[in-house]
């Protein structure tokens, strides 16, 4: 029989945040672990760092100008020929998702055989004025109406009073800790590995929502980190340095100068949900263990993006920096299925568009031509390929829309509505602490990647290039006209 396929999935998780990456603070024993049974790769990022866009990548295999979602739009819906659900079940694979999917519509299989849904708090599925009966959180999401059955019908995803943006603010669970949605993903994980069809391999994505707000580890994982000291964040030389209208104040604030007791309590949540995923994967490995298919599966753990978590006085996603477009990636082979070599770091950038292909190409199934990602199998082999030299991500992010280019080794930035352009020497400056757009020495490199992204850009329907210079003040759009256009039809 072919190997199983496990995706574990976080959501807003700093690439980091491994204590095998000598964190100062979050510990992940079982992380870890996976990296130490597989590769672990050190220069893995998110194109287009928000959770709609990043997680058309991981279904489709598709770069962001294929998927169309260049910017984070809800309630545009999903209507791909070719899923990485569908590739597997055609495959005769039993496929399914547990926790987060982010599309549309809410319950849109995307070529799942079945799905257990919990996408957190969504705000189109909330707000009572515009919400229509069928996207209703109250009849969409299966954890919530199983809290409600656990525990009253008033038991709701705002009780302990954060946003489910709160960038700034929290606070424990206030609920016994198996009624957490962390643990809620794992329980339901397990009771898949025993109703599975066991005539045939499967393919499960685990999505976790946390370690995305709100903050709200259960006690115990709190307590790991209250009393710590907490690391100060990076701020670069080009940053806000002064916070005149208070913005670090708002408690979904995504940029400002916050108190600093709150940003540490922020801070010591984070690293704690991170910590509560880690012991509910070693839980579902265990479990694993005890249905005798660990040895026989081949898992890839991620995060859809980062966290600034006060970087540069930043917060949230979105924008193109490390701690926001660089995530967690790792392949792991516990039984040794595919020969790759063990405990060891590559170099080669990743993207969310390659988890389609990788997952395929250890399952041996056939890649679809519309990927334009990139099986990491080879790779992870030991084997020398061609790869991408370069990666292009994007957002449209108002008035600071961008473009960025990096290979993990350098990083370019062009904000599309204002031309200004940064550069980040990532060797010496891994925490983008100095912008050298406007040094001299510099210029040559800074110019080789301008090119590449003209060339990246000179076809693209909001007319950012013209395939000899790049063009200031397009207007940017969050979803291209074609997918648009296939949703009106």
């Amino acid at each position: 029989m072919k190997p199983n396929v496990l995706l574990i999935m976080v959501d807003q998780m700093r690439a980091d945040c491994l204590s095998i990456l000598d964190h100062p603070v979050v510990d992940t024993p079982n992380i870890d672990q996976l990296a130490r049974d597989g590769v672990l790769f050190n220069h893995a990022y998110s194109a287009t760092p928000t959770c709609v866009p990043a997680r058309a990548a991981v279904l489709t295999g598709m770069s962001q100008e294929n998927t169309g979602r260049v910017g984070y739009q809800d309630m545009v819906p999903w209507n791909y020929k070719h899923t990485i659900a569908s590739e597997f079940a055609h495959a005769g694979y039993h496929t399914q998702c547990i926790g987060k999917m982010h599309t549309y519509p809410t319950r849109n299989l995307c070529g799942f055989h079945h799905i257990e849904l919990h996408d957190g708090y969504m705000h189109y599925g909330r707000f009572k004025y515009n919400t229509t009966t069928m996207e209703s959180q109250e009849y969409t999401d299966d954890y919530l109406n199983w809290l409600r059955d656990k525990t009253g019908s008033q038991a709701d995803l705002i009780d302990l009073g954060l946003d489910c943006n709160s960038s700034t603010v929290a606070r424990p669970w206030h609920l016994a800790e198996e009624l957490h949605p962390t643990n809620w993903v794992t329980t339901r994980s397990i009771d898949f590995l025993r109703r599975r069809d066991p005539t045939k391999p499967f393919f499960l994505k685990m999505s976790y929502v946390r370690p995305h707000p709100p903050f709200d580890p259960p006690q115990t994982f709190y307590d790991m980190y209250r009393d710590m000291d907490m690391p100060e964040p990076p701020v670069g030389d080009w940053a806000m340095q002064d916070d005149e209208k208070q913005m670090g104040f708002n408690p979904i604030t995504d940029r400002g100068i916050a108190p600093k007791r709150r940003l540490q309590r922020a801070q010591a949540a984070y690293y704690a949900l991170i910590t509560h995923i880690d012991h509910q994967i070693g839980r579902f490995i265990q479990a694993m263990q005890e249905y005798g298919v660990y040895n026989d599966t081949v898992i890839l753990f991620t995060s859809d993006h980062g966290e600034l978590m006060g970087d540069h006085h930043l917060f949230r996603k979105s924008l193109p920096y490390e701690g926001s477009a660089k995530v967690p990636f790792i392949v792991a082979d516990p039984g040794n299925n595919l020969n790759i070599e063990k405990n060891t770091r590559a170099n080669e950038v990743v993207e969310m568009r390659d988890i389609m292909p990788t997952l395929l190409d250890a399952a041996g199934i056939a890649i679809p031509d519309t990927v334009d990602g990139e099986s990491t199998i080879p790779i992870c082999q030991g084997k020398t390929i061609d790869w991408r030299s370069y990666l292009h991500g994007e957002h449209m992010y108002g008035k600071e829309s961008y473009h960025y280019v990096t290979d993990g080794y350098e990083k370019y930035i062009w904000f599309s509505q204002t031309g200004k352009e940064q550069y980040f020497d990532l060797r010496d400056d891994p925490q983008e602490l100095h912008n050298l757009a406007d040094k001299p020495a510099y210029a040559e490199r800074i110019k080789a990647l301008r090119d590449f992204l003209i060339k990246k850009l000179e076809n693209r329907e909001e007319g950012y290039s013209d395939g000899k210079n790049l063009i200031v003040g397009q207007p940017a759009k969050a979803v291209l006209d074609h997918v648009l256009s296939d949703a009106e039809n």
